[in-house]
């Protein structure tokens, strides 16, 4: 049985995922995510079955769970406007991290809502739902593709609750699409503002947001609410700030999820000193 929550950071794969587990343990964390392959690509890797079996092994006994981020250029909104190799390219590489991360135990698998520029504004979610079905068809993993809002950097698009919900509603496999939210990415869009919490978590738990919720980006915001600006900062060191996301961690909602810090490191070189932090509120 893999678990299902947890507190931890981004670590890096060298040396493999079990390596990757190990990594996150030392530093004390409960979770983690990781690249399943060259995040600057969409090139297939190869499955490496006895690492991966590690890892899943290892992160059972020691009650570590995880979830893996797909490349950046994973953009599912585009659709055919590329061709037909880009269109399968996305597909492909959707379809093998999910694969890779079910091998290693993974929740699931982090997919941008991706962006589109196009003259009809429902171009680019036909286009997101008919890539993701396409990846889902005949998957019988555990591990779900986690749907992750955006923070308007490219547009308005993938930005709020009310998207993720719809998207996964009309997908033909909704069983295997559960949500990761990002919380830089909702305060830089202007979803919510610093001390609006309850506001937000309210608005989620009337949605169902919540319900299908399996992992958490949990970063401060370097930018002001509302300046649709994509930069990441540690905990307190942000317009967030320490108050609105020691609430926001401690709401039933969040913790759980797998809560995963994208963010750079502390002093000692790991995340160590942060999610200490996060425990002490917990």
């Amino acid at each position: 049985m893999r678990p299902k929550t947890g507190i931890g950071a981004h670590v890096s794969t060298k040396g493999g995922f079990l390596q990757a587990a190990k990594r996150a343990y030392e530093m004390g964390a409960t979770a983690f995510q990781y690249f399943p392959k060259n995040p600057r690509s969409l090139s297939l890797k190869s499955l490496d079955r006895k690492d991966a079996a590690l890892c899943r092994d290892w992160c059972g006994e020691h009650g570590l769970a995880s979830i893996a981020h797909s490349p950046y250029p994973t953009n599912p909104a585009l659709g055919m406007t590329r061709g037909e190799a880009g269109f399968h390219a996305i597909v492909s590489s959707i379809r093998n991290d999910l694969e890779i991360s079910n091998a290693c135990g993974s929740v699931g698998t982090v997919v941008h809502f991706g962006h589109i520029q196009t003259k009809d504004p429902l171009e680019g979610y036909r286009n997101l739902i008919h890539c993701l079905d396409t990846a889902l068809e005949g998957w019988q993993g555990e591990s779900k593709i986690l749907l992750e809002n955006q923070a308007g950097d490219h547009g308005p698009m993938g930005t709020t609750m009310e998207e993720m919900i719809q998207i996964r509603k009309l997908s033909r496999f909704p069983e295997h699409i559960a949500f990761c939210f990002d919380t830089c990415h909702a305060f830089a869009s202007g979803v919510w503002k610093a001390g609006d919490e309850a506001v937000l978590l309210e608005k989620g738990r009337q949605l169902g947001y919540w319900n299908d919720l399996a992992a958490v980006h949990f970063n401060d915001s370097k930018y002001a609410s509302g300046l649709n600006k994509d930069r990441h900062a540690r905990i307190g060191h942000g317009h967030i700030g320490y108050k609105s996301m020691q609430r926001l961690l401690q709401s039933p909602h969040i913790k759980q999820a797998v809560v995963v810090l994208e963010t750079e490191t502390g002093g000692d070189g790991t995340h160590r000193e942060d999610i200490q932090l996060m425990r002490s509120w917990l």
